[in-house]
């Protein structure tokens, strides 16, 4: 257990730096700034060592810890031959677009050897998001936590002993950009990972894993706070602590009214903060499992396997055991639990307190409605496809499959450049109208259009997106991550919106704010967004694969009356392409 003694100890001084403030370098009153170098280091998984990318050496990357109201300034250097971008996702980029990260949409990427700074404000945000990179599949390996703490104290009462950060990956023993490339190349299905990790380390259900295994050592009787990050690349993910209860308090870096669960589920590129009371009698191991596994939607390959890690009572002097074969993994929902999913998700509410009011629009000027689609290309003459019946995948809303263009869209929308790399007339109905989610899965006619079609609209809009997923290939859970804008999930629902009577069960009270909804397999999910942030901003799936295959589109929220409804200029370091 040295390996794991070793990972722990690391762990616990970075939580330490983080609860005492120490993390950022080189403070000052009001900015606060990192140095992050994005380069190559050997590491070792799973019997196999390989140049893996990372930020500063680590992996995950480090974690930022910021306080509410800070100016924030990441230099990002490129020490690498390929390009690269890095998110601070969920973080709102009040009109400081330019830091946002997705490449070809807010900026251009680092070039390998150089460097740009990402300077941003933390405004009216407080709790757990996340970083990562936003080139290709960079992200397998760069990521790591960002903590918000707030200017004023919890709005709950219980005395929080330490704050864990719990951030899960996926771990391919290949190369994850290969795996791009290889899908892209060929049509094809993309490869699943070796491994889900928790903090970087798989756990011992995985090989050569035992001594990379996150082990977390509390005391009986006090109460922790989990700061639960979902990093991976392809899947949802269950997680549990056994024979424990957590409480749900936070998600997305925004309060919720608490309530207590015995697991969760964590769709990519969402966060959840729970407390948890150590206050379960141990066996003779002093040890109890907390895991994760996929919460399965899809008919296609995926990793089916679980992570583990382990919760030690500080006062029990046991080990982990040593016989995994019988182990049980209380509280984990089955692979396919959508209930338990369904139940989850419909328990979030925000707290819409006087002191943390739920600014939900009660009124639209605008209603969107895309469907989610998979697609089957027909092969282009000439050439071999490995997809379903000899096709290529790809993927889509309201069958625009988004394609980045050469130059940031946001640059081209700044200088207003007489270019053609993207236009304002994605369709905001379907093409056609059909059984979106009850048709035959692979008879009906997939093939999509490409291009770069993005929304436009005035400045304080009141927008709500419909997203409904279809049954094309299969229903699937997609998590959409709307960039540059909180949303509040007003309204969710299996089988077809229906215009004339969904609305009427809309919860405009209490619903929850976020970034990633998690769009039901076989439903849809209306968001509502008070587009108040000037400048171009992705909309995406963050299931990584389904982005590749063009799940994606954008929205551009123009200037509105005066400097402070208006982008700032680019910077001076902004990459050029």
């Amino acid at each position: 257990m040295e390996g794991a003694r070793k990972h722990y100890g690391i762990l616990l001084a970075v939580s330490l730096a983080i609860i005492s403030g120490a993390l950022p370098c080189c403070s000052s009153q009001t900015t606060r700034r990192f140095q992050f170098n994005v380069e190559w280091k050997k590491v070792t998984r799973l019997c196999t060592t390989k140049q893996l990318l990372t930020v500063n050496g680590e992996y995950p990357g480090p974690t930022i810890a910021v306080h509410e109201g800070d100016n924030v300034e990441i230099k990002v250097k490129n020490q690498i031959a390929q390009n690269t971008t890095l998110h601070w996702h969920g973080i709102r980029q009040l009109r400081t677009g330019w830091a946002d990260g997705p490449a070809y949409v807010t900026q251009c990427p680092i070039r390998g050897g150089q460097s740009y700074t990402y300077k941003f404000t933390v405004t009216d945000q407080r709790g757990t998001l996340l970083w990562h990179a936003h080139y290709a599949w960079q992200r397998a390996s760069v990521y790591g936590a960002l903590i918000i703490y707030p200017r004023i104290p919890y709005p709950f009462s219980r005395p929080i002993a330490a704050e864990i950060p719990i951030v899960f990956g996926e771990w391919w023993n290949g190369d994850p950009d290969e795996v791009e490339n290889r899908m892209m190349l060929t049509g094809a299905g993309p490869d699943s990972s070796n491994a889900y990790t928790i903090n970087g380390l798989p756990g011992p259900l995985y090989p050569c894993s035992n001594q990379d295994t996150f082990i977390q050592t509390v005391e009986y009787g006090k109460t922790y706070m989990l700061r639960i990050v979902n990093a991976a690349l392809a899947d949802e993910l269950f997680f549990a602590v056994a024979k424990h209860t957590l409480t749900v308090v936070e998600v997305d870096a925004v309060y919720t009214k608490p309530f207590t669960t015995t697991s969760i589920m964590i769709a990519p590129g969402q966060t959840t903060t729970v407390l948890m009371t150590a206050n379960q009698v141990p066996d003779f191991t002093g040890m109890f499992v907390m895991a994760a596994r996929p919460y399965l939607t899809s008919v296609f390959p995926f990793n089916n396997s679980t992570t583990i890690g382990f919760l030690r009572y500080k006062t029990w002097k046991g080990k982990p055991p040593v016989d995994l074969s019988s182990l049980k993994l209380h509280n984990l929902p089955a692979m396919e639990d959508t209930a338990f999913a369904t139940k989850f998700s419909d328990k979030i509410k925000s707290l819409a307190s006087p002191q943390y009011p739920c600014n939900v629009p009660k009124t639209i000027d605008k209603r969107v409605i895309t469907t989610i689609s998979l697609n089957l290309q027909d092969c282009p003459e000439n050439k071999t496809c490995l997809g379903y019946k000899g096709k290529s995948f790809f993927a889509s809303m309201n069958n625009q499959s988004f394609v980045r263009p050469s130059i940031s869209i946001l640059e081209s929308y700044y200088k207003n450049l007489t270019t053609s790399s993207f236009s304002s007339d994605f369709p905001e109905k379907p093409p056609n109208s059909f059984d979106y989610t009850g048709g035959d899965p692979v008879t009906q006619n997939m093939n999509t259009e490409f291009g770069t079609k993005l929304i436009v609209v005035p400045y304080g809009t009141n927008v709500e997106i419909v997203l409904q997923d279809t049954s094309f290939l299969n229903l699937e859970n997609h998590p959409i991550h709307v960039h540059g804008h909180n949303f509040f999930i007003v309204g969710s629902g299996f089988g077809n919106f229906n215009e004339a009577k969904d609305p009427k069960r809309y919860n405009l009270v209490d619903p929850p704010e976020r970034n990633t909804v998690a769009v039901p397999g076989g439903g849809w999910a209306a968001i509502r967004i008070k587009a108040d942030n000037p400048g171009v901003w992705f909309i995406h799936c963050h299931l990584e694969q389904h982005t590749s295959w063009g799940l994606a589109t954008g929205f551009i929220v123009q200037n509105g009356q005066g400097p402070s409804q208006s982008m700032l200029p680019p910077p001076q370091d902004l990459p050029p392409c």
